[in-house]
């Protein structure tokens, strides 16, 4: 295949811009996950609220995401992988216009939750759609890219919300049109939101899901159009045979082995990566950064700085993972992160153990601690992003045989936001009663059972066409 334009050779250019489109939906997740982090102040403010009312405030996106994952996958079955795009595209717009308007806690947490259905719905159908336009000798790479839009809309909001508060005087003084500047914290949302829906228009839908339902002539236009003439009439042979001998439409119960009467085995490892992916508390550090390190002794203005900075750390990790997940394998990738995450949460919670408190009830951490505590938590959020990040999201799009794959990546989903809300929930009730300490000890031990779960669970699946994978 060759990288010119002419249909009849396919376009690798055309792949990698349509990919790229696909992961503004992950910008936007980012971006959406991320601008919580510096309204905690604005929402308690505004709307009087406890720990455990702003805990949920916080955390009641996730409960959306966990919807828009589950019925995502299904109507992505129905009604194609774009289609379930432009509506969670749509979503992302009215949840930001909705979040910096809200006057209640009630009327906030319904804006919150359509954006998380809109966040659920682009972090399973992106990373789907990209495996399902990409080669299998780069599919990793462009998927990859999935994490790092993630990572580059979490630090983008962080950089906004910085700017904001310091151009107001902080998160919640007055700013633009007389709205407190957390408001337009949401607002500056709005800007990529359009531009999603904008884009999607022009990408084409699944190959994949054009031969699952029925729509042949469309598929095989779309995969000359990707692949050339002769690589496209012999990719559509292979996805046609590689679905349900009777061919029907894909549906849950095909997750069901109905030889066996069980689960397939590959959903059950799809669910303990995405949980897993939450349980080492990588959310903590993205929601609640500024709370945390407020509560560690920081300003709010270095609390926030801080968040730039493991943003951009970010996103340097992901751009490793970029180039070496289709040289080195995922699995690799996984089982090292998980190592080093186990160290390095280990050091976080050495460094706030034994810290005094001061008379406001934040740490009174000593220098030593507060740098050992600052160093240990940006190498455990590059250690993530290099590794559990970006390729949970890759092996969740491709390790699904293509029968299942819609249904397999819903559950995987609704698995992993339901452990990202729990995990988020429950860090301010965590902080207030056993301490950060204790908190980030119980993110080590997860990090270290994983170790053990990709050694003996998780099947490579580099090289690999979607056509080859079993469940």
């Amino acid at each position: 295949m060759t990288t010119s334009a002419g249909p009849s050779q396919g376009s690798t250019g055309f792949i990698i811009f349509i990919s790229c489109i696909a992961t503004i939906g992950g910008f936007l997740f980012g971006y959406d996950s991320g601008v919580i982090n510096g309204t905690v102040k604005g929402l308690q403010l505004a709307f009087d609220s406890d720990s455990a009312g702003t805990g949920f405030s916080v955390s009641s996106m996730l409960l959306g995401c966990a919807a828009g994952a589950l019925f995502a996958g299904r109507l992505a079955d129905k009604y194609g992988r774009k289609a379930l795009l432009i509506v969670a595209s749509v979503f992302f717009i009215v949840s930001a216009w909705g979040s910096g308007i809200a006057s209640s806690t009630f009327e906030f947490v319904i804006y919150r939750i359509l954006g998380g259905m809109a966040v659920g719905a682009a972090s399973v159908m992106a990373p789907a759609y990209i495996s399902e336009v990409a080669l299998a000798k780069y599919r990793g790479m462009l998927t990859s890219v999935q994490q790092i839009a993630i990572i580059c809309g979490l630090t983008a909001s962080f950089f906004s919300n910085y700017f904001l508060a310091e151009s107001a005087g902080g998160s919640t003084e007055m700013f633009w049109g007389g709205y407190e500047t957390w408001r337009w914290m949401f607002w500056v949302e709005l800007v990529p939101a359009s531009i999603f829906f904008l884009a999607l228009l022009i990408i084409p839908e699944s190959p994949r899901f054009l031969v699952a339902s029925g729509k042949h002539d469309k598929a095989r236009q779309v995969l000359v159009r990707l692949y050339g003439d002769v690589d496209g009439n012999a990719k559509f042979s292979e996805i046609a045979d590689s679905l349900a001998s009777d061919h029907h439409s894909p549906r849950f119960s095909d997750l069901i082995d109905k030889v066996k009467g069980r689960v397939r085995p590959i959903v059950w490892v799809g669910i303990g990566l995405a949980v897993l992916q939450q349980f080492v508390g990588i959310n903590v550090v993205f929601y609640y950064g500024a709370v945390l390190w407020e509560a560690a002794g920081f300003t709010e203005s270095e609390a926030l700085q801080t968040n730039v900075l493991s943003g951009t750390i970010s996103i340097a990790a992901c751009f490793i993972t970029f180039f070496v997940v289709d040289k080195i394998g995922r699995k690799p990738l996984l089982w090292f992160g998980s190592a080093g995450m186990a160290i390095s949460l280990g050091v976080v919670a050495y460094a706030f153990s034994g810290a005094p408190v001061d008379a406001a009830g934040n740490l009174a951490l000593s220098q030593e601690s507060g740098l050992l505590a600052l160093y240990g938590a940006n190498i455990y959020v590059f250690l993530f992003n290099m590794s559990w990040g970006p390729v949970m999201w890759v092996m969740l799009g491709e390790m699904f045989p293509n029968q299942i794959r819609g249904s397999g990546l819903a559950i995987a989903g609704l698995a992993q936001w339901l452990a990202n809300f729990l995990v988020t929930w429950s860090f301010p009730i965590m902080l207030a009663g056993i301490g950060l300490s204790a908190a980030y000890s119980i993110y080590a031990f997860f990090a270290a059972l994983s170790v053990f779960f990709v050694i003996f669970m998780v099947r490579e699946t580099k090289g690999k066409e979607l056509e080859q994978m079993e469940g």
